[in-house]
């Protein structure tokens, strides 16, 4: 099927040569769009994006002529210096005009840039599309998706485009031979026998009126008739899709900092964003914890505030109930994400540690732990006072199970943090190596 769009593009704007530019210069926005996202707010990631880029990025490759060589004729109006046969002669420096580093407007070093817009689908097409949920298997696909169209047999009405050539014919066959449609073979004969009989004896009226019955009954029975049309069928095809979970647990105790807990709330907005955007059949479950863990809506999640002590198992308590409830890990994929600042009671250290090994890591495809430090502390991916928590997990992460480590302390470190505990295998491997 061929659908051609007719529209008129919006604001006089050529949409085809919008998505050929974006193609040519993926590479180059995409980068400009992750740059512009370290410092961008978490919440404007789903708005329209200005991004800029080098004008070296945007130009497209061309055949010119070596200059000094062959003939060249041109045109140059206003001129009162030169006539035929003079030679120009080169301008100092090879070049007669300035360049973008050359007293431009944004100084000596300034750099030619092309800006231009990104719509939201656009801008969150480049920022997500090297990530995903990792090891995505398909275990009992109870959620379908429509996806394409499949043969489903033949219809009387359809699409010119859809006709069946071979069952059409097929059925006009059977109904010219079921009428008794006189072939064109008996008609052609017997005008040879008329013509042959006429020579001898003109006068043959019933022969005439046999070849005249014939093609009246071949007028009235066509060669195809419209009840003999048929059209290939389709139906939509629904592809299964593998259910997951992804289970968000934050401490919201009274050691997390506002900044901390900023940093939380940005990493987990941007979690959103990433599954909402990338799966339609994902479903998130909020839990928050101090000392005691509530499976919590989104809104509470991102907007209440809450203070206390720091009791970690309760939080992987509470998972493991919503696991045993609804989520069977034969029917799922289940993840998780965890954000804290490290700080726990160190006698749950072994409640916690027998819970992930016996309960909820076996269960999970990946568990991915971020921790929030204080924003004058070491940069991402330095660990310089290992805490509880980490202690605890990193021992767990040693022993080969399925958990991924990341610490961030000032907002720009969120996305590439973010990058790594969920791109691509490929991505991955290459960003740690």
């Amino acid at each position: 099927m061929h659908i051609v769009d007719r529209r008129l593009n919006p604001g006089g704007k050529s949409l085809p040569n919008r998505q050929r530019f974006l193609r040519r210069v993926k590479d180059v926005a995409q980068r400009a769009v992750r740059e512009s996202a370290r410092e961008k707010d978490i919440k404007d990631l789903g708005k329209d994006g200005r991004v800029s880029v080098p004008v070296d990025g945007v130009r497209e490759p061309r055949f010119s002529r070596q200059p000094g060589t062959g003939l060249q004729d041109h045109i140059l109006p206003g001129n009162k210096t030169y006539v035929e046969g003079d030679t120009i002669e080169r301008p100092p420096g090879g070049g007669g005009g300035r360049g973008s580093g050359e007293g431009g407007e944004g100084g000596e070093n300034s750099e030619d840039a092309f800006r231009f817009v990104l719509t939201r689908e656009e801008f969150l097409e480049l920022f997500l599309e090297d990530l995903e949920l990792p090891d995505l298997a398909k275990r009992r696909l109870a959620v379908v998706e429509t996806e394409g169209l499949r043969r489903a047999g033949y219809t009387v009405t359809g699409s010119p485009a859809n006709l069946a050539l071979t069952r059409t014919l097929r059925n006009s066959m059977s109904r010219r031979i079921a009428l008794k449609r006189p072939k064109p073979e008996e008609v052609a004969a017997l005008e040879a026998q008329l013509a042959a009989m006429r020579e001898s004896d003109p006068g043959r009226p019933d022969v005439e009126q046999a070849l005249l019955r014939l093609r009246e009954r071949a007028k009235r029975i066509p060669y195809v008739d419209p009840i003999d049309l048929r059209f290939r069928r389709f139906e939509p095809y629904p592809r299964p899709i593998a259910q997951a979970v992804m289970f968000c647990l934050m401490d919201v105790s009274g050691s997390m900092t506002e900044h901390m807990k900023d940093l939380a709330k940005r990493f987990y907005i941007l979690l959103h964003i990433f599954l909402t955007r990338r799966y339609r059949h994902v479903e998130i479950v909020f839990i928050r914890h101090t000392d005691r863990a509530t499976e919590v809506d989104e809104e509470t999640f991102f907007g209440s505030r809450e203070t206390g002590g720091t009791l970690v198992s309760s939080a992987l308590v509470e998972m493991k109930r919503v696991i045993a409830e609804r989520y069977d890990p034969n029917d799922w994929n289940i993840y998780a994400a965890q954000a804290s600042d490290g700080d726990n009671v160190s006698s749950d250290g072994p409640t916690s540690t027998e819970l992930l090994r016996a309960h909820i890591l076996p269960a999970c495809q990946h568990f991915a732990y971020l921790e929030v430090g204080d924003e004058n502390g070491p940069r991402a991916g330095f660990v310089e006072h290992r805490t509880t928590l980490w202690r605890t997990y990193e021992a767990i992460a040693k022993a080969g199970g399925p958990i991924a480590m990341r610490k961030v302390n000032h907002r720009r470190e969120i996305y590439p943090v973010f990058r790594e505990l969920f791109g691509r295998k490929d991505a991955r491997a290459e960003a740690e190596a």
